[in-house]
């Protein structure tokens, strides 16, 4: 398992995006050298922890639970089989295009040591935007992208640390829990009886999904029904 490319963006004005600024960093582009990854700050304040990314709508992207999002390589393969079309790191927007990774089956709370240093926390999986569809420009994208089921997966910085391509993956912490990346996804967008599965993970889970799946629980019962 192994980190392919560090990716950053840097803003650019579009009439695409909901963006209060009119500007997304969607389009990212791999790194030359070592890149220090940090805890950004909280959401709405905080932005990548990428250091020399830009989130450009703080309001949904950035802080905390996600800090840095992660696609494997072998997803990006599987969308240029289907588009029809090359697909380079770093153009669904993600900092980390890993290889020989199982990002989606990835648990929620499972921790990951990139290079010598840097530990990072799977929170939840990344669910696809307006802006992500229009950057595509694949008509029906947000469907498309949300039925595959795999979204590639945000994470928390729990130990910084600088990274660069090529650098070793390495599991170190895997929870006692069945919760993955892609079960969360498909339980916060088509498949929301799913969601009492989510509390297995506990404060692991990206704050959002946590309180909508309690809130859930509490309206519907642990079952669903």
């Amino acid at each position: 398992m192994k980190l392919l490319t560090v990716n950053v963006g840097r803003p650019k004005t579009v009439d695409y995006t909901d963006s209060l600024s009119g500007a997304t960093a969607i389009d990212k582009q791999p790194a030359e050298g070592a890149v220090r990854v940090v805890e950004p700050g909280p959401k709405g304040e905080g932005g990548s922890g990428v250091v020399g990314d830009t989130v450009c709508d703080l309001r949904h992207h950035g802080g905390t639970d996600q800090a840095v999002y992660a696609f494997a390589r072998e997803d990006l393969d599987f969308w240029e089989r289907e588009l029809g079309r090359p697909i380079s790191n770093g153009t669904f927007g993600e900092n980390l295009t890993t290889s020989g990774l199982d990002v989606n089956g990835a648990k929620i709370g499972e921790r990951w040591r990139i290079g010598p240093d840097l530990v990072l926390e799977v929170t939840s999986g990344r669910v696809p935007c307006r802006t992500f569809a229009s950057w595509l420009g694949e008509k029906q994208w947000v469907r498309r992208f949300t039925e595959n089921g795999a979204p590639g997966a945000y994470l928390r910085v729990i130990e910084p640390g600088e990274i660069r391509a090529g650098d070793a993956i390495e599991i170190v912490h895997r929870p006692d829990h069945d919760v993955t990346v892609g079960l969360s996804f498909r339980a916060g967008t088509i498949e929301r009886t799913l969601l009492p599965r989510l509390l297995a993970a506990g404060e692991a889970l990206h704050p959002q999904q946590l309180r909508e799946a309690r809130e859930y629980v509490a309206k519907h019962g642990a079952q669903g029904t």
